[in-house]
């Protein structure tokens, strides 16, 4: 990115006061540097209040050490975001998956585009909000069982709903059919509900990122390409680094060739891995359960993952690993290793094939096969939720791998734990908590086909009524 002509937005009318909105100013150069062929739109230190800024081709946005960019709220600044525009194709997923303009950040159709330097972004007018998805088997498999179950709006409800969130932001940053994007260096604090939401985009290197946010931390959602790296994400409320298909494009697509290593995700209360006091207060997620702050694939899955190489990552206060497809996608060749958890708030390893079918008409049953996680040490993990991997019967999982993982449990569990029978549910949102307390306080494997167990130890630090492991329907298993 040498080479760049320079555009700062200073020159171009931003106060950089905290007081006066900035946008006109900061969307002109970026209009001047496209006009040029491109360039370098920087933000030096201050304090700049937006509403939405608009990415274009061969654009490096920097915010400079020292600078603030302040996400306007609509309720007390005079302006509004720019309108989430139609899509055709937004039956299949939320609202937040739906639309990208409605963002403090967003790029459409572009290329060659960073987003870098060692400022702020703060989210704070941004909500972290949106209706759900239109599809309705009247809405099973929307939310996890444990919100219990959706009540289904009206049409007209729905609508109210969609346009009440005219105006509004609910993304930091969102991207759609890119090409060629790095983001690097950058904090953001509070970026609604996706900090980064990047759809369809090929070609991506994030690295060196601290985000500590209301909902989603990092959404790759049938990104092709990427390698992510260094990222601290911290997400209580939701995922911190999630791979999705989704049908947002209006089209199956893959999200594939995708690496993720030296990150650390985490599910402390909001704002403490920035100011440094990692706190505990917060015990439940919004949807009921512990905690989150996790790595997942899923759970939007229209399109399959493939080729997905995860290492070197530590997991901390949060949900574990969770690998799921429950909307006709084939998940395969997936590789985790060097992995460590403390204070698992959930399952350690989740793996479940799922028949949601959230989807057009003719989605079918997915695939999850070819799964290999190794070097994995999971320490505190709650005993309700064993190391699950749950397929379907005419539907099992396949070529699962776990070598040197260690898995220690609080323990606790009784024999009614272990005799309680476990529904199947085929159409429900996948979570660990969808089944219920495991039957068995250490692994809970079944309709797998093909299951390696080498070297895996698992123990309790207080006695368990439970069995260790519980094995139904499993075949082909290699355990040493």
């Amino acid at each position: 990115m040498s080479g760049q002509s320079v555009h700062s937005v200073r020159d171009h009318g931003a106060r950089g006061d905290g007081l006066t909105l900035d946008t006109d100013a900061i969307n002109a150069a970026i209009t001047t540097a496209a006009a040029k062929g491109g360039g370098r739109v920087v933000l030096p230190a201050g304090h700049y209040l937006s509403f939405s800024i608009r990415l274009k081709s061969g654009i490096t946005l920097e915010l400079c050490e020292g600078a603030v960019l302040e996400a306007a709220d609509p309720a007390r600044h005079p302006g509004h975001y720019d309108a989430p525009e139609p899509n055709p194709h937004d039956a299949w997923q939320d609202f937040g998956h739906s639309h990208w303009h409605n963002s403090l950040i967003w790029g459409e159709d572009v290329e060659d585009v960073a987003l870098i330097g060692r400022g702020l972004i703060h989210g704070v007018g941004l909500t972290r909000e949106g209706p759900g998805a239109r599809w309705s088997r009247d809405h099973i498999g929307d939310r996890p069982l444990s919100m219990g179950p959706a009540v289904p709006l009206s049409p007209a409800a729905f609508e109210a709903e969609q346009a009440a969130m005219t105006g509004l932001g609910n993304k930091a940053v969102a991207l759609k059919n890119a090409r060629n994007v790095v983001i690097r260096d950058l904090t953001v604090l509070k970026g609604g509900h996706f900090a980064f939401l990047l759809t369809g985009v090929d070609g991506l290197v994030m690295s060196d990122l601290r985000i500590d946010t209301d909902r989603d931390g990092i959404d790759l959602d049938c990104v092709r390409d990427a390698r992510l790296s260094n990222l601290q994400v911290n997400t209580p409320n939701d995922d911190a680094i999630v791979l999705k298909t989704s049908m947002a494009l209006g089209e199956r697509r893959a999200t594939e060739r995708i690496v993720i290593r030296d990150c650390r995700v985490s599910g402390y209360d909001p704002g403490t891995i920035l100011d440094g006091t990692f706190g505990r207060t917060q015990q439940i997620s919004p949807d009921l359960d512990r905690v989150t702050g996790r790595i997942k694939l899923g759970t939007e899955s229209n399109g399959d993952f493939r080729d997905i190489d995860i290492a070197d990552c530590v997991f901390e206060r949060s949900r574990g690993l969770a690998i799921e497809t429950v909307d006709g996608g084939v998940i395969e060749d997936i590789r985790v290793r060097d992995i460590v958890m403390r204070e698992v708030t959930t399952a350690p390893i989740f793996l479940r094939l799922g028949d949601r079918r959230r989807g057009p008409p003719g989605t079918g049953v997915g695939s999850l096969r070819r799964v290999t996680i190794e070097n994995l040490t999971a320490t505190g993990i709650d005993p309700r939720y064993a190391a699950t991997i749950a397929g379907l019967p005419d539907h099992p999982i396949k070529d699962v791998v776990l070598r040197n993982v260690h898995l220690t449990y609080d323990g606790g569990g009784t024999t009614a734990d272990a005799e309680r029978p476990v529904p199947e549910l085929p159409h429900a949102y996948p979570e660990p908590s969808m089944f219920g307390v495991s039957p068995a306080w250490g692994l809970f494997a079944r309709h797998v086909r093909g299951l390696t167990l080498d070297h895996v130890t698992l123990t309790t630090d207080s006695p368990d009524a439970r069995p260790e492991t519980r094995l139904d329907d499993v075949e082909d298993l290699d355990r040493s």
